[in-house]
């Protein structure tokens, strides 16, 4: 692989790198139980706010937790519990996080080695918390084969904004252009073309194709086929 036309790529989190269905719809259905603490309305407020099926133990696509902040996830659950504090919510949810059982979407030492090999330069940028992305990544054994790793409070900002992506860029010194943005989300993609990138799609999380293909240059069933995209623009 010569990816000349490639200098970096900037990957999403969850739903890119680690399936999302796999790795946080059992995490959200424990992670709701404990937050009613026994209280069957409460917890059903609860997955109302969330759009989450509890019968199914899924996050419905319309879930604004799958896209957002974890500090933007804390205020949607904080409506079904007023008196819980959004601060506590939120440390909640990062620290039960930062522990769940990982579902990686491919074996990413293998791919992740390929690209770097290729003479890629490697980020994360995620809307989970910094804390949250470096213990997954620490825990999937590759926390030191990226060059860039941000949240959405690594002071960049969040997305859809571009500016975390910008600051991608800039810190490994490869002009938008020749970066790439994959994601699983609209938000990834938005993101992408208005920092001026590439944007690939990944159907790894609960969007469908059919609401990333007009966002991005391509959508690819997972990561693994993307040394073959980046292959094929050389």
């Amino acid at each position: 692989m010569t990816p000349s036309a490639i200098g970096a790529v900037l990957f999403d989190k969850d739903g890119t790198l680690f399936d999302f269905g796999a790795t946080w719809d059992g995490w959200a259905a424990r992670t709701l139980r404990d937050l009613a603490d026994g209280d069957e309305v409460v917890l059903q407020d609860l997955a109302t706010v969330a759009c989450f099926d509890l019968e199914a133990a899924r996050f419905r696509p319309d879930s604004p937790i799958i896209a957002g902040t974890n500090r933007e996830a804390a205020q949607c659950l904080a409506k079904a519990l007023p008196a819980r504090r959004v601060e506590d919510i939120e440390r909640h949810l990062m620290l039960t996080s930062s522990v769940a059982p990982l579902a990686p979407a491919v074996a990413l030492v293998p791919l992740l080695s390929l690209l770097a090999q290729s003479g890629l330069k490697l980020g994360v940028m995620t809307n989970d918390t910094e804390f949250g992305a470096l213990a997954h990544l620490r825990q999937a054994g590759v926390s030191d084969m990226f060059d860039f790793v941000a949240g959405f409070d690594s002071g960049y900002g969040a997305k859809p904004a571009p500016d975390p992506l910008l600051a991608f860029a800039r810190a490994v010194g490869v002009v938008p252009g020749r970066c790439v943005m994959v994601g699983d989300s609209a938000h990834d993609l938005v993101a992408g073309r208005a920092a001026g990138m590439r944007c690939v799609g990944v159907l790894t999380g609960p969007a469908q194709a059919d609401v990333l293909a007009p966002l991005a240059d391509i959508v690819l069933p997972d990561i693994g086929h993307l040394p073959g995209w980046i292959a094929s623009l050389s």
